[in-house]
């Protein structure tokens, strides 16, 4: 094979191939009793970024994984985005992350061997990026090419930032515009501009390291990463597990300029409408547009931060030194009976 994009082994690229969250909430029941343990502080029953084990002495261990098919053709910058995307979950939970090893599957009889190194090359970038090593992995010939990390962190025990502690009042914030799902799906259909291309893969492979410095913020309340299934949905998780609902203001909250000639081009991920089929019951009524880029899954998007709104402009400022946008978006407050979760206020 001498001519090939790595998209085109692509069902749903980047981390708009995840199972929806209706389906994967079907696929988590089990009728086998919880192994319960003391050291474990963060497991799956709260659909929280990754897995927090307390090894005593004050620190904890951080565990996560994450995989998925290309969302670009690079070989290397697909190694580069995948990891970035598996690190971030180390930094969702207000972690740094201490070693990560690779998950490969390629398709040997469809890509060449050298396109997977390229891929790995990448990865070891990202790892050494974050200061970590790429210690070893696992590798299987499979069907379509998949690539990710598992990674391994550490933080403080009472530093782990959850996605389900977040208080009534609380302002949100968001470090990375939406629409990252829109323009890889433009450019797999061959329409993408190229400042939108590039400004895609910039975003994707910027490493969430704010999530280390939040940790140490007492007023962020609660933490979690956008991806794939999109703002609403993660944002979905937090109000869920605080048993509250969010306010947004719809025109603050941070999108990709340009998005709209991608809509008109119907340059909408499968995984768009998926998510919305998924938790759109829980969200008042907005428009199509709206619900576009709202579910839009992100592929390595931003880190969606609770802040108590009496500390906003002290967060601003840090978050202005570390070159992230400071506007508030959004605001938790007290579960309404009868209302739906999430309401647009404009």
């Amino acid at each position: 094979m001498t001519s090939f994009r790595l998209t085109q082994f692509s069902p749903g690229a980047g981390c708009g191939c995840k199972i929806s969250p209706a389906d994967l909430e079907e696929i988590l029941k089990s009728e086998v009793a919880f192994y319960a343990d003391e050291n474990l502080l963060v497991g799956n029953e709260s659909k929280d970024d990754a897995a927090v084990y307390d090894i005593g002495g004050g620190k904890a261990i951080i565990s996560t994984t994450d995989f998925f098919t290309p969302i670009v053709d690079d070989p290397y910058d697909f190694g580069r985005i995948a990891s970035v995307n598996a690190i971030s979950d180390i930094y969702a939970m207000g972690g740094k992350p201490l070693m990560a090893i690779s998950i490969l599957g390629w398709p040997l009889e469809k890509l060449p061997k050298e396109e997977a190194r390229k891929v790995i090359e990448g990865a070891r970038a990202v790892c050494q990026e974050a200061g970590i090593v790429l210690a070893g992995g696992h590798s299987i010939d499979i069907a379509d090419p998949v690539f990710g990390l598992a990674v391994t962190g550490i933080i403080d025990s009472n530093r782990v930032k959850q996605n389900n502690t977040a208080k009534a009042g609380n302002l949100l914030y968001l470090t990375k515009p939406l629409g990252i799902g829109m323009i890889t799906t433009a450019e797999k259909n061959g329409i993408v501009k190229e400042e939108h291309r590039q400004l895609a893969l910039q975003l994707m492979t910027t490493l969430n390291k704010a999530g280390a410095v939040f940790s140490e913020l007492s007023y962020v309340r609660s933490m979690t990463d956008v991806t794939g299934f999109g703002l609403l949905g993660h944002l979905l998780e937090m109000c869920n597990g605080a048993g509250l609902q969010a306010e947004l203001d719809y025109s603050k909250i941070p999108v990709i300029d340009g998005l709209q000639s991608y809509i008109e081009q119907r340059a909408i991920p499968g995984g768009t409408m998926r998510n919305w089929k998924s938790y759109g019951h829980q969200v008042a009524e907005i428009t199509k547009e709206q619900r576009f880029i709202l579910c839009d899954p992100q592929t390595s998007g931003g880190l969606l931060v609770a802040v108590d709104e009496t500390r906003s402009a002290e967060f601003e400022k840090i978050s202005t030194e570390l070159g992230l946008p400071v506007h508030a978006f959004g605001r938790f407050v007290d579960r309404r009976e009868g209302e739906p979760v999430i309401q647009l206020m404009i």
